[in-house]
């Protein structure tokens, strides 16, 4: 067909939705493209207008607007010919120029790696969706295009694009309601990474459909039969499974193919919701339901907008799965975000939610954005909103929250709101307390409970499942490791200044900034964070806030290497993430301590004697001295090794000595010595030496006990 008579086609499908004065928009952007890609070809051979002619061909078959259908035409323009932004936009318009931008830098970053590609292209297309949703619609009608003309492309160019198209772009087409595109990419994708398996399967199915072709006619003309009968409003259409879907359900549900095509699937597409029902009523009559297998999508939508009645049936031998959709709903499940167009100028319930339902995705995306620290870490908390299986919860007032499956309170107090899952400290499930890690069920009603002041547990991380549970957890911990470094990075440069006979606030803004840049780092805070992470000496970075900037940073310094020792760092033992407590000596208040500086993790407190440390001069000088506050009320853990003679009872004798004295039994261990000697290890919980002294007097009075002593490794 030559390119005339392809716009000529175009123009007449246009003309089905779209007025005279839009369609020669389109037109003219076609004559502008057409004259800027002159001279450029496709690997097959064609022209290169052709591509963006079939782009909008697609888009054209989603009945998109005249300013999508421009965009489509002129997407490469910016990337492959050189002509500026600046030129479309006073050709055709700023919103047809923005569109257009925002599809070309979709594509136009270098990469250090492809993971990082994929990272990166998301994140921008991140961007593009929340400023116009219209950018993704493009591009994914560029890629579909791309994926049914990949053959001439080399193998790994190939291999490249399939991936990504199923890693990003068919998740996205899936979330955004576009199941003919998304299953459409799938089958593609998975053509070209597995040739062989996709034409076996495909031979599998048509021969199957072949000798099954009886079976389906007689179903098919039971259930027409039925609605005839009582005069109910409905098209029958036979469901095709398609090809990766097939392979997926073989390869994860270990299925074999005859267990996945011995079921037959029905498409019954009515008028309005009350038909939907009424024929459903009409199905079960013919054909026993099967238990548990029926979902009322149409009342509770997917996150996606998705609506549809499913039930399964057990008639002829043969299970039969039956979706029952009015017209809307079938633009919907279709066409996804891109049916909002279709419905524009006649907005519909069904429309207006899924609108909502995308807008507030995009939204969630962005946040999550915002949080990550890199693209490979967003794209990360992004996998599990692109594969979603959702469950559907209720708030205490009744509304409905989509999760995806697997989803604990805490991820439903972070859907609700950021603040809200901040301040979780646990829940309600059906008004009976619950777990805040056990994953929630399909119906159940979810109440949060908060506190002020309470902050995430970095335990969270290990069971929550969505992306904005999981990116704003690790952002406010972030935050708090990044508050608790700068206070302890400044008590320990506060205190190698002493020994400098200086104080912080001696310093003038020249020296810091000064010492900020000789450090190559960006602000003296964030030299702060380095010394109290352990990723900087405070003993060198106070030597050159003295001496000057231009004074080498030297591991061999003389002296006290931290600085003043005769001013400890004071700890009060609920210092946070970045105080560590030695598990070799357990040390407890009262105890002489000193602080081991680790890279990138802050400090750990030593018992003073501990046989772990350093014992020459220069490892000494390198620790921190430390000393305890005076009104410390938190516990701490302490091992104990008692020798008894051994008795009935004489275990739970000493439990109750421990609880006598206030304290409390974290482990208890029986190691049994001979017959008439055993050994108990214990670790409890003391607030300091005294309380640990009054412990050990408890126990050393019981007549049996030989011996208590305390352990250290």
């Amino acid at each position: 067909m030559s390119l005339e008579a392809a716009v000529g086609d175009l123009a007449n499908e246009l003309g089905s939705y779209l007025d005279t004065s839009r369609i020669n928009q389109v037109r003219r952007a076609f004559y502008y493209a057409e004259q800027a890609h002159e001279g450029q070809m496709r690997k097959s051979g064609d022209r290169y207008i052709t591509h963006p002619l079939a782009v909008a061909r697609i888009l054209a078959g989603l009945r998109l607007d005249h300013q999508s259908l421009m965009a489509a035409m002129l997407h490469d323009v910016i990337e492959d010919t050189g002509i500026p932004k600046d030129a479309l936009a006073e050709q055709f318009g700023d919103d047809v120029a923005e569109l257009v931008d925002g599809v070309s830098k979709l594509t136009q970053i270098e990469f250090r790696s492809r993971a990082e590609a994929q990272a990166e292209n998301f994140q921008k297309m991140t961007l593009a969706m929340a400023k116009d949703i219209r950018v993704i619609l493009v591009k994914l009608a560029d890629r579909l295009h791309n994926m049914r003309t990949l053959g001439p492309m080399p193998y790994e160019k190939r291999q490249r694009i399939a991936t990504e198209t199923l890693d990003i772009y068919a998740p996205i087409a899936n979330r955004l309601g576009m199941h003919a595109i998304s299953t459409e990419l799938e089958d593609l994708g998975f053509a070209a990474l597995h040739p062989m398996r996709s034409r076996y399967i495909s031979k599998a199915v048509q021969k199957l459909r072949g000798s099954h072709r009886e079976i389906i006619e007689e179903i098919q003309g039971r259930l027409q039969a039925k609605l005839n009968e009582r005069g109910l409003p409905g098209r029958i259409i036979g469901r095709e499974k398609h090809l990766n879907s097939i392979y997926n359900k073989m390869k994860l549900k270990q299925k074999s193919f005859r267990e996945i095509m011995d079921v037959y699937a029905f498409r019954i597409i009515t008028d309005t919701e009350d038909d939907c029902y009424r024929i459903l009523g009409a199905v079960h009559s013919i054909y026993k339901p099967l238990p548990g297998r029926f979902k009322d999508y149409i009342a509770l939508p997917k996150a996606n907008g998705y609506q549809s009645l499913h039930t399964t049936l057990f008639g002829m031998h043969v299970n039969i799965e039956i979706q029952i959709r009015t017209e809307a709903m079938e633009h919907i499940a279709n066409d996804g975000i891109a049916a909002h167009w279709l419905y524009k100028n006649e907005p519909s319930d069904v429309t207006s939610v899924n609108q909502t339902r995308v807008d507030r995705w995009v939204r969630g995306l962005m946040e999550m954005r915002e949080r990550a620290d890199d693209s490979l870490e967003f794209i990360e908390h992004v996998k599990f909103d692109l594969f979603p299986d959702e469950i559907y919860v209720f708030t205490p007032r009744g509304k409905i929250m989509e999760l995806p499956r697997g989803a604990t309170p805490v991820d439903f107090a972070y859907a609700i709101h950021t603040d809200i899952g901040n301040a979780t400290v646990a829940c309600r499930i059906n008004r009976n307390l619950g777990s805040l890690s056990r994953p929630l069920q399909s119906g159940q009603t979810v109440e949060i409970i908060t506190a002020p002041g309470a902050r995430p547990n970095p335990a969270w991380l290990s069971f929550v499942v969505t992306g904005k549970a999981r990116s704003s957890i690790r952002h406010s911990l972030k935050g708090r490791k990044h508050a608790e470094s700068m206070d302890l990075g400044r008590e320990l440069l506060k205190k190698s200044l002493v020994g400098f006979g200086k104080r912080l606030s001696d310093i003038s803004d020249a020296q810091k900034q000064a010492v900020v840049t000789h450090n190559q780092v960006n602000s003296f805070d964030d030299l702060v964070s380095d010394i109290g992470l352990g990723n900087r000496m405070a003993y060198l970075v106070a030597r050159q806030l003295v001496s000057g900037a231009e004074e080498k940073e030297s591991g061999e310094a003389t002296g006290d290497l931290q600085g003043g020792g005769n001013a400890p760092v004071t700890i009060q033992g609920t210092e946070g993430m970045l105080l560590h407590f030695a598990t070799c000596c357990m040390p407890i208040p009262g105890d002489p301590i000193v602080g081991v500086m680790d890279s990138g993790s802050g400090m750990t407190i030593h018992s003073d004697t501990c046989p772990t440390l350093p014992d020459d001069d220069l490892g000494r000088s390198r620790l921190t001295q430390l000393t305890w506050a005076k009104d410390i009320t938190n516990e701490f853990s302490v091992e104990l090794r008692v020798e008894m003679e051994r008795q009935r009872g004489v275990v739970a004798e000493v439990a109750n000595a421990v609880a006598m004295a206030d304290g409390s039994i974290e482990r208890i261990n029986v190691d049994e010595q001979n017959a008439r000697f055993g050994e108990i290890t214990l670790v409890i919980k003391v607030h300091g030496r005294k309380h640990l002294a009054r412990v050990m007097r408890r126990v050393r009075n019981i007549k049996v006990v030989t011996s208590i002593n305390r352990v250290k490794y």
